[in-house]
């Protein structure tokens, strides 16, 4: 049967940066594997991220949502039983940074899934910066997302990092919502960055499997996240900084929870942005499209569209 990956994370926690090393090991080992970026909007920046990983042994397939959790399903699943017969002997799944990761679970138990393929593990990237801010239906989802991992890995992590006191604050909020789930800091968290993560790591992520959790599910509504869209984007890079700021910090804007994509910068410059409210990262990139996704809470459309509109072709609709 062919082993299915799930990997969830908060937005912004580093889900994408972990596939691509996760990927690397597992081709290096024989796999031959696909991943499956499935997202909630019309254009995934991440799937562009990973284009270099394509070959022989890796194929990246895309799932586009944005009209409904049904429709979202029945796409992934539908893609999954057109997979069934290609040969792959693990799918890694990435799904978009606001999803509640029993429904996976749900898919994959259904005929004809069930005969096809089987839960590999469920890893669940952790942002060692930010996760003690979560509150609110943030948190709600923070606690859906790691309910069924059976390993942490804790993102962004420096010499101020306490793994301890970030497995207390999880298992606290697993408590808080009725959640089964526990972690143990030894037994069930890595916490190392990426690129200092050998074989062994990766095999025992591999391997790590997954827990059964059960909790009270909560009704949220399919507009409550929603991700706006700007294409064309061009503006100077002190622009984009302090554009970004400004969207992240004002109340006005909605709450925004994260603002990522591709930005021409200059007549031969491109710069991949990639922000939160506790980090904004700009990297030198080449690609074929300039967008940005604005990702966050009851943003606020209108407004943010007239923000963003001297410097782009297209406004989100």
């Amino acid at each position: 049967m062919i082993k299915v990956d799930l990997i969830t994370g908060f937005l912004g926690a580093g889900k994408t940066i972990f596939i691509r090393e996760y990927a690397k090991y597992l081709i290096g080992n024989g796999e031959k594997i696909t991943i499956i970026e499935n997202d909630y909007g019309a254009v995934n920046i991440d799937m562009v991220l990973l284009q270099d990983l394509l070959g022989e042994k890796c194929n990246l397939e895309m799932i586009v949502g944005g009209d409904g959790k049904e429709a979202h399903r029945r796409r992934l699943r539908t893609k999954l039983i057109s997979m069934g017969m290609s040969g792959y002997t693990r799918v890694i799944v990435e799904p978009s940074g606001i999803y509640d990761a029993d429904e996976f679970f749900d898919i994959l138990y259904d005929e004809p899934l069930d005969r096809w393929y089987e839960i590999g593990s469920v890893i669940s990237i952790v942002d060692a910066q930010t996760t003690l801010l979560l509150e609110g239906t943030m948190k709600y989802l923070f606690m859906s997302e790691t309910a069924w991992a059976g390993k942490l890995v804790l993102s962004k992590t420096d010499e101020q990092t306490n793994a301890t006191k970030i497995v207390e604050f999880i298992n606290e909020t697993m408590k808080e919502y009725g959640c089964s789930a526990r972690f143990d800091t030894e037994k069930d968290v890595m916490a190392k960055p990426y690129d200092r993560m050998g074989n062994p790591d990766f095999e025992s992520l591999k391997n790590a499997g997954y827990r059964k959790s059960s909790y009270a599910k909560k009704i949220i509504g399919d507009n409550q996240f929603s991700p706006l869209f700007y294409f064309d984007v061009e503006m100077d890079k002190a622009i984009l900084v302090s554009t970004v700021e400004k969207l992240l910090s004002d109340e006005k804007a909605g709450r925004v929870i994260r603002v990522k994509g591709f930005v021409k910068t200059g007549e031969n410059e491109q710069l991949q942005i990639n922000a939160t409210g506790n980090e904004t990262r700009l990297d030198p990139v080449a690609s074929s499209r300039n967008v940005i996704i604005i990702i966050g809470e009851r943003l606020n459309k209108e407004y943010i569209n007239e923000i963003m509109r001297p410097y782009c072709s297209v406004v989100s609709l």
